[in-house]
């Protein structure tokens, strides 16, 4: 059965239930982050860069997963999300490999340029190098938001996808940039403003340890400003169309052939549902759309197993467990 099903019907706190207030509550409340002690890794990737990841071991049982997982814009290995989930796997027993987008986190200023949605390469190298680190173990893929849209890219765009690979989850994706780019640009003016403010960061650790590099511009106010004039030809493309329709993951849905499973609720306020209507998936991939829970917010009327109300992670931890 599904692990989603099987915890029933997404259902929200009461007076909460709005997209919108879902996603906000759900990026407020951090929940529990603790997590035991971990191990760095730095991994060189093309173009000078260095990607750090931090790893929990898994249990000595052959059996148990490493679970690699894949933040999204403005986010690194220590968001509230990422670490509360990686202490769930773990407590299981599954190992966890937190990795950074370039540029991200610890590894800002190791990188001469940012990630983007199409940063596929980087996550190759990251399922590469986590697959020769565990040659024995089965491999679990989990992106969230813009690192989800990267990870589907990464296994319907054609190339080579590890044997050790079994499965993959990628929540709340924007499986169309340039849709999610202008709402979230022209219309949700707080939410640009918050992701303008984390993505400036980044740039200013880039331009301090890279003189040389493309800087990002002060001037762009908005997310689709910065495609335009940093990320797009930052990353090579012609302009900020060409990134949208090359990088957006929804016309790769109908390639991959790893078993995926891909969780947006219709409510997101940056993922409007219509985007999935007219597309194509693939038999192997498992498409979940709740009506309520906003952008990766799913905050829940009742607890959820795991002692908490966080549905989402309560999803992810019994997909990994239905996968042992």
């Amino acid at each position: 059965m599904n692990p989603a099903k099987s915890l029933g019907p997404f259902e929200p706190l009461p007076g909460f239930s709005g997209g919108l207030v879902q996603t906000v509550l759900g990026s407020l409340i951090s929940g529990d982050t603790q997590v035991p002690p971990r191990i760095m890794h730095k991994l060189p990737v093309a173009g000078e860069g260095v990607l750090v990841a931090f790893e929990l071991p898994p249990a000595e049982d052959p059996s148990r997963p490493v679970v690699l997982m894949t933040h999204g814009m403005g986010g690194c290995t220590e968001s509230p999300y990422m670490r509360r989930i990686a202490r769930k796997l773990h407590a299981d027993g599954v190992g966890v490999f937190m990795l950074n987008q370039r540029g991200s986190g610890p590894g800002m200023g190791l990188s001469p340029t940012l990630w983007n949605g199409g940063s596929s390469d980087d996550l190759a190298c990251g399922v590469d190098y986590l697959v020769r680190l565990h040659p024995r173990r089965p491999i679990l893929l989990m992106g969230f938001s813009l690192g989800g849209n990267v990870l589907l890219k990464y296994l319907g765009e054609g190339r080579r996808v590890p044997a050790g690979v079994a499965a993959a989850y990628a929540v709340n994706p924007p499986v169309d940039l340039k849709r999610s780019s202008q709402i979230l640009s022209e219309r949700l003016w707080l939410f640009n403003r918050y992701y303008m403010r984390l993505i400036r960061h980044q740039a200013a650790a880039l331009a301090e340890c890279f003189p040389g590099a493309r800087h990002a511009p002060r001037e762009a106010k908005t997310i689709w400003d910065f495609d335009a004039a940093y990320t797009a030809p930052a990353a090579g493309y012609r302009d900020a169309d060409e990134y949208y329709a090359r990088s957006s993951s929804g016309q790769y849905l109908s390639s991959i052939r790893v078993p995926t499973t891909i969780l947006c609720s219709k409510d997101d306020p940056f993922i409007p549902p219509e985007v999935f209507r007219d597309l194509t998936m693939s038999l192997t991939v498992d498409f979940l759309a709740p009506e309520k829970g906003g952008h990766m917010g799913y905050i829940s009327k009742c607890t959820v197993p795991g002692g908490d109300r966080r549905w989402m992670d309560a999803v992810l931890v019994q997909w990994v467990r239905s996968l042992l």
